[in-house]
């Protein structure tokens, strides 16, 4: 039987848990993740976990930060004074913004913290620091 290797297009199902259980994404209630190997645009350890695998294979991994989203910089976490921001803007902790940098380039921005004179705003991805479990079903291998 075929076993998928770096530079295959895949169909995937997949759920992504978190150390407690708590999913933070799957594929399940949608059509599978389609993907080929080797183009970066999957996390490291996810694609890992795919190669080797044949189609109707199922497997479940843990997923160390490292080879996920990395660890948190806690130097990404900043607090930006109010006062440069639009007349009317009430940021909620939680919301998810798109800033632009000096350099002109944008990051993704989650608000940590919101007090009348300033916002806390934090650039590392969500899942930064965390060890990631997924249930990974290899649905197909594009051409075999």
């Amino acid at each position: 039987m075929a076993q998928v290797q770096q530079g295959d297009t895949v169909q995937v199902n997949y759920t992504g848990k978190l150390a407690d259980g708590t999913v933070f994404d799957t594929s399940l209630n949608r059509n599978p993740l389609q993907v080929t190997l080797g183009k970066g645009s999957l996390i490291a350890g996810f694609e890992k976990a795919v190669l080797g695998m044949s189609a109707g294979e199922k497997k479940t991994v843990v997923i160390p930060s490292v080879e996920a989203y990395g660890p948190r910089n806690d130097q990404a976490v900043v607090e930006l004074d109010r006062k440069g921001m639009p007349e009317g803007f009430d940021p909620k902790v939680g919301q998810r913004l798109e800033l632009t940098q000096e350099d002109d380039s944008n990051v993704l921005v989650t608000v940590t913290a919101a007090s009348e004179k300033t916002i806390t705003v934090d650039a590392n991805h969500p899942l930064a620091g965390k060890d990631l479990t997924f249930e990974i079903e290899l649905v197909s291998i594009a051409g075999r």
